[in-house]
């Protein structure tokens, strides 16, 4: 099932009041808009909107609006680009293979932020402080995005968040973190079970993050030595997806599958 993105090509002359007022219609969690890049080395510039204002960068719309623009130029096989956002330039990869399509990026160099206090990071979510990993501290982690970064003892703990989100604010917002990647870490087999919830209302709990599983990979090669994870989210919502993530020198690459549901025209 995944996480859904809608992909507007050609909106140069779109204006921002215009991109909110689109992406409030489709009330998926990001929309995006293919514009002209204006900055050298980059193939496109890529605007990422929530029904509640854009970001400078998200993982998911990265992957999907990569593939939406090779599919608009005809692209076959392999084809790379560099995106531009408001994070910067990332090189992105694309690998369609009949039905089948592919999608990796590399990500901004990770920056560490403060770290947290495990009750404070989970009372928010509605679990006791028992139910936080001891041996990791919570704390915030970018690679383009700023997630707070909470690892949890089970999957069980995992399943049992009930999210207040009229408290999320007070514990993201003052530490520059925009949602929280609370997840379970699996040494053993380089898994780990996620469940995202963002500070914004209009988003709520997400099925797919990239940007958050970037900073997870980072965190988990920082302090437990882990070089490679994949991420299932979205299990609890009803939407599974699957992420992959990898270090490659100070950067993170994340990868998934996208499939196109439907294309149409838009006039605006």
């Amino acid at each position: 099932m995944g996480n859904a993105l809608a992909v507007v090509h050609d909106a140069d002359g779109v204006d921002d009041a215009t991109m909110l007022a689109f992406a409030r219609e489709t009330r998926l969690s990001e929309t995006t808009f293919v514009q002209t890049a204006t900055t050298a080395g980059a193939d496109y510039r890529n605007r990422i909107w929530t029904v509640g204002g854009e970001l400078p960068f998200a993982g998911h719309p990265s992957l999907g609006t990569a593939v939406a623009v090779a599919r608009a130029r005809g692209e076959t096989g392999e084809v790379r680009y560099v995106q531009q956002t408001g994070a910067g330039l990332q090189p992105i990869e694309v690998k369609i293979a009949g039905a089948g399509t592919t999608a990796s990026m590399l990500q901004e160099p990770a920056t560490f932020g403060i770290k947290v206090n495990a009750t404070d990071a989970v009372r928010p979510l509605g679990l006791e402080a028992t139910a936080a990993e001891p041996n990791l501290s919570p704390q915030v982690v970018s690679t383009g995005l700023g997630h707070l970064i909470l690892p949890l003892r089970s999957v069980e703990d995992l399943s049992q968040i009930t999210p207040d989100f009229a408290a999320l604010p007070a514990l993201l917002e003052p530490r520059g973190a925009f949602g929280v990647y609370a997840a379970c870490y699996e040494p053993a087999n380089g898994t780990a079970r996620a469940r995202f919830f963002a500070r914004d209302r209009g988003i709520g709990e997400d099925p797919a993050t990239g940007s958050a599983a970037g900073p997870l990979c980072a965190y988990l090669h920082r302090y437990a030595g882990c070089s490679a994870v994949e991420i299932t989210q979205g299990v609890e919502m009803g939407r599974p997806s699957l992420l992959r993530a990898e270090t490659v020198a100070d950067r993170v690459r994340v990868s998934g599958d996208v499939v196109v549901l439907i294309d149409g025209t838009v006039t605006l």
